[in-house]
């Protein structure tokens, strides 16, 4: 809690015992001097809770941004054990099964030939 939190509660209580003493007495300027109080006392006291919050969450700033590396690191080596095992795995087969990957190359031919084919005609 802040200096203006604490400041911005009381003088909220003391425009109520304001206001209440103001409708006891019927006196019209003691209510609206209370009202008053109320309204500046909440304005302060919520001025001084966004304080706080946002001080809170620059201070917790590092914390996070700690955070985000940790995660962005460990996606990043979960993304390159993927890639290493799929550069296996392609190799492996492109070992094991060379006439798989001689069609497909020739299909992929066939297909870039249509399509240059296809733009003149």
């Amino acid at each position: 809690m802040n200096k203006d939190e604490l400041q911005g509660g009381l003088r909220y209580v003391g425009g109520k015992v304001e206001k209440a003493i103001g409708d006891t007495v019927k006196s019209r300027d003691w209510q609206v001097d209370g009202v008053v109080d109320q309204v500046a006392g909440a304005a302060q006291n919520l001025y001084g809770r966004a304080r706080s919050a946002i001080e809170d969450a620059v201070d917790g700033a590092p914390e996070l941004g700690e955070k985000i590396a940790r995660e962005a690191r460990h996606a990043g080596e979960q993304a390159t054990d993927a890639a290493r095992r799929a550069s296996t795995a392609a190799k492996d087969s492109a070992t094991n099964a060379p006439e798989l990957w001689a069609l497909g190359a020739i299909a992929l031919g066939y297909g870039v030939a249509w399509l240059i084919h296809a733009r003149r005609g």
